[in-house]
């Protein structure tokens, strides 16, 4: 019994031992005796007590501090940048080796940027001294604008590759030459030196009582003003006045030009219209001599009808002779100042020559800038004032002072054009990418478009003159809108539905644009010319739609 209480004992405290060595504080026996006398059941289970105690409040404040941390991390974490606290360091290294590597890169583009610069000034300078005589102007003048365009690139790149160095307005360390204030500017489509005051004239002094009548009826209102200018050249080698036909016969000049204009350029009466001739003559006039320029394919060009039109009018004539036998309007001869005075010098009062359209006669006197009759304007046929002042208000409304004007007949063109050789008309995609190129050779931001073209055909071409992804405006003048003012002096007048009143408008637009590109084949567009020329507004960017190449595709004959 005792023996079996001892063993329990034993065994109990030796449990004790090991489950409490590391909590407890060691007990040292203060005598043998103490260490061997028998434990009670009392102290054992104080023991227990402690035991379990202890590991409460131990787990109690684990288990808080557990709670309790995330909640403390929380704010510290919205407030600090964790990562800045690991990584700026790090970062700011790797940053600044990569900010020297793109600053040392874009230095080194800058010094062969450059380096470049000064070979393209240099070659400039040594290239353009002098131009080649083998070289004609245009092909000169493309050299250039494509070396300058390079000039102009480079100051670019550099000027981009030195934004992020600037400092306010300033460039740090840094001197880019901008060749527009080095002298290198260079307008390509620069207005034309025409040398308008050596040209060769010819005095118009018209003798008392002695007049031209003007006959044109060939074509339309182009043909009839390029006539009417033809008239003018012989009435002042004849020294006659000149009579403007009547519109009952002809076109109403009186709307679209302005006499007194010639007679005050001309500081004499040279030119009457048929009204006060037919007053002066009390309404019954008479030409003396029909001498008609042309002989084929009829005499003077003129019909039976239009005869009896002028008898209608008040007006009698002899018999019609040719001054000519075989002078055909298919294969007009040129002809000279003196040919014109042996063949039509006359005493007589009144005499007519026909329709001179097609006539050739000192081509070189007729076609110079101003024409050939000595004025002190800068052309004697243009267009009145009217139409001239309602020009300039739709290009300050429309336009500005930057555009190309183009004029794109379609109406009635294409038989036309298929019967010449090459033909002069072009499948739209082919026109749109001639136009593209003119835009960016003349670096215009518009275009006026002079045109009789359907809807399908101009809208067709808006959608492919583009450049550099930008669509480039065409605009043609609008309908009437009581909102818009520029067309108001026509209505004003009474002329603003006239359509040779709108065409003269058209024209006058388009001689007053930047660059013009016509209508190979077309008189519209040959007047137009004329009134560059004789503007000084003609550019050496001036050209026929296409010119120099032929359409990439031609229908069959009929």
């Amino acid at each position: 019994m005792d023996r079996h209480s001892s063993d329990e004992d034993d065994d109990r405290q030796t449990l004790i031992h090991q489950n409490d060595t590391k909590h407890l504080p060691r007990q040292i026996p203060t005598s043998p005796r103490a260490s061997t006398a028998p434990r009670s059941g009392f102290h054992i289970e104080e023991l227990e007590s402690q035991i379990r105690r202890r590991f409460k409040l131990t787990f109690n404040k684990r288990y808080l501090f557990a709670i309790f941390l995330p909640l403390l991390l929380i704010p510290i974490f919205l407030s600090t940048d964790i990562r800045s606290l690991f990584s700026s360091n790090i970062s700011s290294l790797k940053f600044n080796k990569v900010s020297d590597q793109l600053k040392e890169s874009q230095l080194q583009a800058l010094y062969l940027l450059n380096q470049q610069l000064t070979s393209l000034l240099s070659l400039w300078n040594h290239t353009f001294v002098n131009s080649n005589d083998n070289v004609s102007a245009v092909q000169f003048d493309d050299i250039k604008a494509s070396l300058l365009n390079q000039i102009t690139l480079n100051k670019h790149i550099q000027q981009t590759l030195l934004s992020p160095h600037k400092t306010g307005n300033t460039l740090q360390n840094a001197t880019v030459l901008d060749p527009a204030y080095a002298g290198y500017s260079f307008d390509r489509c620069r207005k034309v030196d025409l040398k308008f005051s050596e040209r060769r004239t010819v005095e118009w002094k018209p003798k008392p009582n002695k007049f031209l009548f003007a006959i044109c009826l060939s074509g339309q209102m182009s043909n009839h003003l390029i006539c009417l200018e033809k008239h003018m050249f012989f009435a002042a080698v004849l020294n006659r006045a000149l009579v403007i036909p009547s519109s009952k016969l002809d076109y109403q000049y009186n709307r679209v030009l302005d006499t007194e204009h010639i007679n005050d350029c001309v500081g004499k009466k040279a030119v009457i219209p048929f009204e006060d001739f037919m007053e002066m003559k009390k309404n019954h006039a008479h030409i003396d001599r029909f001498i008609c320029y042309f002989s084929s394919p009829q005499p003077c060009y003129v019909d039976e009808e239009h005869l009896k039109k002028l008898r209608s009018l008040g007006i009698s004539m002899g018999k019609l002779e040719s001054a000519w036998k075989n002078e055909d309007i298919k294969k007009p001869s040129q002809k000279t100042i003196k040919d014109l005075e042996e063949k039509f010098a006359s005493d007589d009062d009144v005499i007519a020559i026909g329709d001179v359209f097609f006539a050739e006669m000192e081509r070189d006197w007729v076609t110079q800038p101003g024409g050939p009759i000595a004025h002190k304007c800068k052309t004697l046929i243009e267009p009145s004032k009217l139409i001239l002042l309602t020009a300039q208000r739709f290009i300050q409304t429309f336009l500005g002072s930057n555009f190309i004007a183009l004029h794109f007949r379609r109406h009635g063109f294409l038989k036309f054009c298929n019967a010449k050789k090459p033909s002069c008309f072009y499948p739209i995609p082919q026109a749109a990418d001639c136009i593209t190129r003119m835009v960016e050779r003349a670096n215009t931001p518009i275009i006026y478009l002079s045109t009789d073209a359907a809807e399908s055909e101009t809208g067709l071409l808006q959608s492919m003159v583009v450049l550099n992804g930008k669509t480039i405006p065409l605009v043609k003048r609008p309908p009437r809108n009581s909102a818009e003012k520029w067309d108001a002096l026509l209505y004003r007048h009474g002329i603003e539905d006239d359509p040779q009143v709108e065409a003269m408008l058209d024209k006058t637009i388009c001689a007053m644009a930047s660059v013009f590109i016509g209508a190979p084949g077309s008189t519209f567009t040959e007047d137009i010319l004329r009134l560059r020329k004789d503007w000084g507004t003609a550019s050496l960017c001036d050209e026929y739609l296409c010119q120099g190449e032929g359409p990439n595709f031609i229908a069959g004959e009929e």
